[in-house]
């Protein structure tokens, strides 16, 4: 699919790695909507850098913990756009906590914004993406991202890898369910973007027992979503931009 003069939404837009995927399919000539939570002025930011490479952007807040405010959402992308081509499910929390102490308030935040959230999207956002005339051999796409926590199990991060894990099978069902007319596709990140506050010297040390031995950055997750959006023949698959990382197993991840 050509993307110039397409529409995408990239949840989670404003800043970080969603940041970088919505500067991503504007470069490659998608006007771009980007969700927010609570970050106003990152999505502001967002849209104005955007808007300079000479595309279109807007930015809708959401809280997508909220199953009406993603309805309304999707309801604002109608009436503002008319279409949709391609959604990224990018808006995620990542919560470290030690199996023992994890609350059912922390299990469900991860469940509801990592998981619910894009199956939501996902539904709602199914028939604005089914609504566009295209070629059969163009079908919309959808884009989640996940981590390699979803792939392995990653000691402290219960809720998120289950919730992670989840959305990787969410990505599988619904291409199935989804064909012919939209993909779905997933991207698993490892380590292109140090979580706050983490150590620099920290973040080197695991960057150096990766195969590739240096840390990736958001640009490498926004390349391979465009070539998401944009390869008409793959759906349902899951490809880990990690420097390799997911090839060292369980014993290291």
């Amino acid at each position: 699919m050509d993307l110039h003069n397409r529409i995408a939404l990239v949840t989670g837009g404003a800043h970080r790695v969603g940041k970088a995927i919505a500067l991503g399919l504007a470069r490659a000539g998608a006007n771009v909507i980007v969700h927010y939570g609570s970050s106003a002025g990152a999505a502001q930011d967002t849209v104005g850098e955007i808007k300079a490479l000479g595309v279109d952007a807007a930015a809708i807040q959401a809280d997508l913990r909220q199953p009406d405010a993603i309805d309304a959402l999707f309801a604002a992308v109608g009436e503002q756009f008319g279409r949709l081509d391609v959604l990224v499910n990018s808006a995620a929390n990542f919560i470290r906590e030690p199996f023992e102490d994890i609350t059912v308030e922390s299990w469900s935040s991860a469940m509801e914004t990592n998981l619910r959230a894009p199956f939501l999207c996902t539904q709602r956002a199914a028939p604005l993406l089914r609504a566009v005339e295209r070629p059969a051999e163009e079908p919309a796409a959808i884009v989640n991202i996940t981590d390699l926590s979803g792939i392995f199990p990653w000691q402290n991060f219960t809720q998120h890898g289950v919730s992670k894990g989840g959305l990787i099978q969410l990505t599988r069902i619904t291409a199935r369910e989804l064909a012919p007319d939209i993909r779905v596709n997933a991207v698993a990140p490892g380590l292109v973007l140090p979580p706050d506050n983490t150590d620099p010297a920290r973040w080197d040390e695991f960057a150096a027992t990766i195969p590739l031995l240096r840390s990736g950055n958001p640009e490498y997750v926004a390349q391979t979503v465009v070539f998401l959006a944009q390869h008409d023949y793959i759906t349902g698959t899951v490809i880990p931009v990690d420097g390799g990382e997911h090839l060292l197993g369980t014993p290291y991840n």
